[in-house]
């Protein structure tokens, strides 16, 4: 299948415990561009993160926005420092014998000493986490794909259209090319015989002039790797796949020939029609910029 590179894909899924949501958008660029906006817990998985998109897309400037919202209200919990206590204790019994006094230490007195009891987020489960987010990258992945194939078939279709009028615009000047020879020797016989006022013809001059003119109009080398250029852009485009680059080339080469053509071209239909070629090469070449 052929993919564009433009695409839009979006998942959502809210539970009790959280809200999670993905969006996915993208336009074309010479390769893969994946710019990642998320919260900053889930910095870790970055690396997951590419490594998974790259399943799913090969070129592109991809923008991925991942929001995410803790229903618990907090995972919090209640931290008791033993050890901390103990020193606590020991400096008060130490206190009470230097000056003489009585020990009359209680729990909710050594509870208010600094640092024994402290709120402390309790640590995230790093593989539900995981598996949280990965399932809404992979939802939200395939729906890009959905739109980017969908794109991408459109595109085929105009693209194969476009490249059956160049075909009928070569056919066009195959046929026309041995008749301006034709034309070309006609009018240079008549020409010759009114400068000779009825003297003979020397037919292999004639002949001569005619192989140099129709060396100098010949495109059927342009012709042949032009008709060649087009059969493999629509077998590429059929076949589908990640195939942008290697049209671009294609392209490039049907540009070539086109121009060649023009230069040689002495004969105002073909030149028309060697315009016509290059019009719809170019209009070929923005429409794959946009093919993954």
């Amino acid at each position: 299948m052929l993919k564009s590179m433009t695409g839009f894909g979006r998942y959502e899924n809210v539970t009790d415990a959280y809200k999670i949501s993905v969006e996915m958008k993208a336009v074309n660029h010479r390769y893969l561009d994946l710019s990642i906006k998320m919260p900053k817990k889930f910095n870790y998985f970055e690396a997951s993160i590419r490594t998974l998109l790259k399943k799913y897309i090969q070129r592109g400037k991809v923008d991925l926005f991942i929001t995410y919202e803790d229903h618990t209200g907090g995972d919090l919990c209640l931290k008791y420092d033993r050890d901390l206590a103990a020193e606590y204790m020991a400096a008060f019994e130490q206190m009470a014998q230097q000056f003489g006094l009585k020990e009359d230490v209680t729990v909710s007195t050594l509870a208010k000493c600094p640092e024994v009891l402290t709120m402390e987020q309790v640590p995230e489960d790093e593989e539900h986490l995981w598996r949280v987010l990965s399932e809404g990258i992979q939802a939200a992945a395939e729906r890009f794909v959905e739109t980017r194939i969908g794109e991408g078939e459109n595109l085929k279709e105009d693209l194969i259209k476009k490249l059956d009028y160049m075909a009928e615009l070569v056919r066009s000047i195959e046929e026309r090319s041995p008749m301006l020879l034709e034309e070309y020797r006609r009018k240079l016989t008549e020409k010759v015989t009114e400068l000779l006022n009825g003297a003979a013809i020397d037919e292999s001059r004639v002949v001569t002039e005619v192989t140099i003119y129709a060396d100098k109009i010949c495109t059927d080398e342009e012709m042949v790797r032009l008709k060649s250029h087009i059969e493999m852009m629509k077998s590429k485009l059929i076949a589908g796949g990640s195939i942008g680059r290697e049209l671009d080339f294609i392209a490039q080469e049907m540009n070539r020939e086109a121009n060649t053509t023009l230069s040689k071209a002495n004969d105002l239909e073909i030149a028309d029609k060697a315009i016509a070629l290059k019009t719809e090469i170019e209009k070929i070449r923005e429409q794959i910029q946009n093919i993954e």
